[in-house]
């Protein structure tokens, strides 16, 4: 994700970079960093920028809500970096600002969002999180980083090696707090925060703060300044929103259709098995499609995203771990193969499509069984799709989504991997079962989720 991504800009309502400049600097940034959103062409702060700034420059704990794509990176980078600058550089394996994030992926666009604003500043920024060597990030935190993008996981592998303490950690902010909850990282979020000096600025963003975001609020948050602009139900006026009432006979038919429509698509299913199966069935009768979920090691998620980014592939298959944070341009439509059970689930799944400004199509796929859960979660998502009863022979499921017949002509199920980027076979001999933060030590042999293991904790590492 570039620095325009971040920002999801709207068209300006100034008349040219004398009176952006105005708009940014009147938040009370520094200079270099209006000079650089300026260059970057991030013309109007979102709401929620302009509510939270002020907030966080002034030093206050900052409790922000808002869906993904409004801004929120923004929101939170520029006061952390204006304020961590004024210190001067990190001392080797002591950053002084933290930025936790629930997945890989995130901390990717996070941090790639983040390098050109702290680089006009003199700050260095780094990513930890698990499927990367330890030794590249052991080997930038000894050097110095001002501020580190992590996932909760592999931070606390860091800190067991002692590789890196939070003792200087001067601002801390939870990103997409509500899914690291869901997640099961509350006990690892926890014991990472306990580690960092009380008096340390708090930021935390998040689509909903009820539940255990709350939990989080009430232990490590003083006085916080709430902002909350937007509903947490699905008010995008240029998304639509359509429920396909589908005989479970004609699944497969439909979504190979789907599959192969023009425009990028991105489906969501249940399950990592069901995704590679998925895949692999596209290929078979002519549609060539991306699988992405947390058992793929990072340089197949990452080579994945990208061909999906470049167009080398218009589907994307994926998990949940695509549902939060990740931001692909030009998404026409988001397919729920499988209807998620929880209202938040939908619109995050949803919030793939019809980003800033961009109009787009989610669709959910309901078979007889599931209509009762489905129509109650959407009634909770705040959503009324148009109903439609679709067979795969159906004109309606052309008009609703542009479905065209695949050539029936197998396609190889993944695109050649250039010789530089490939380590073994097993990248291709199907997922290697690791935790959702993308840490290679796996699941327990018992196959439960991460976030139905025993928690860990980590103990504090001798400050050098």
């Amino acid at each position: 994700m570039t620095l325009l991504d971040a920002a999801h800009t709207f068209p300006s309502v100034f008349d040219g970079p004398t009176e952006t400049r105005a708009g940014f600097a009147s938040l009370g940034l520094p200079r270099p960093l209006v000079r650089t959103l300026d260059r970057a062409g991030i013309t109007t702060p979102f709401p929620i920028q302009s509510a939270t700034i002020p907030d966080a420059l002034a030093g206050s704990d900052v409790l922000g809500r808002g869906q993904t794509g409004s801004g929120k990176t923004l929101a939170f980078g520029l006061p952390m970096l204006a304020r961590i600058a004024a210190s001067g550089r990190s001392a080797p394996r002591r950053p002084k600002a933290l930025v936790l994030v629930p997945t890989r992926e995130l901390a990717m666009q996070v941090n790639d969002a983040l390098t050109p604003l702290a680089k006009s500043m003199g700050l260095f920024t780094k990513t930890a999180f698990g499927g990367a060597p330890y030794q590249t990030q052991i080997y930038a935190l000894e050097r110095g980083v001002d501020v580190l993008v992590a996932t909760p996981g592999r931070l606390g592998d860091l800190i067991e090696k002692g590789a890196c303490s939070l003792g200087a950690v001067e601002i801390s902010v939870l990103d997409e707090a509500d899914q690291m909850a869901d997640m099961g990282f509350l006990p690892d979020v926890t014991a990472l925060l306990e580690q960092t000096p009380a008096g340390a600025q708090r930021l935390l963003f998040s689509a909903t703060l009820d539940g255990d975001v709350d939990i989080l609020v009430r232990r490590f948050m003083s006085d916080p300044v709430i902002h909350q602009v937007d509903a947490a139900v699905a008010t995008v006026d240029t998304m639509e929103h359509h429920a396909l009432l589908i005989p479970p006979k004609d699944k497969f038919d439909i979504l190979a259709a789907i599959a192969n429509r023009s425009g990028r698509t991105i489906m969501f299913v249940k399950t990592q098995l069901a995704v590679d199966r998925l895949v692999d069935q596209f290929a078979e009768v002519g549609v060539r499609a991306g699988a992405l979920h947390g058992g793929k090691t990072q340089r197949v998620r990452t080579r994945t995203l990208a061909e999906f980014r470049e167009g080398r592939v218009d589907v994307l298959v994926a998990t949940n771990v695509a549902a939060r944070g990740i931001h692909v341009d030009n998404v026409s439509m988001v397919v729920h193969v499988d209807p998620p059970n929880d209202a938040k689930d939908y619109l995050h799944r949803a919030g793939r499509t019809a980003r800033a400004g961009e109009s787009g199509t989610v669709v959910t796929l309901v078979l007889p069984r599931q209509r009762r859960s489905t129509f109650t979660m959407l009634e909770r998502a705040g959503v009324a799709p148009v109903r439609t009863e679709v067979t795969a022979s159906a004109p309606a499921l052309a008009n609703v989504t542009g479905a065209r017949r695949p050539s029936g002509v197998p396609v190889p199920a993944h695109l050649p991997v250039p010789s530089r980027d490939r380590r073994t076979a097993a990248d291709h001999r199907g997922p290697r079962p690791v935790r959702s933060d993308g840490d290679p030590r796996g699941h327990r042999a018992s196959g439960r989720a991460f976030h139905e293991r025993r928690p860990r904790r980590f103990a504090p590492s001798p400050r050098p």
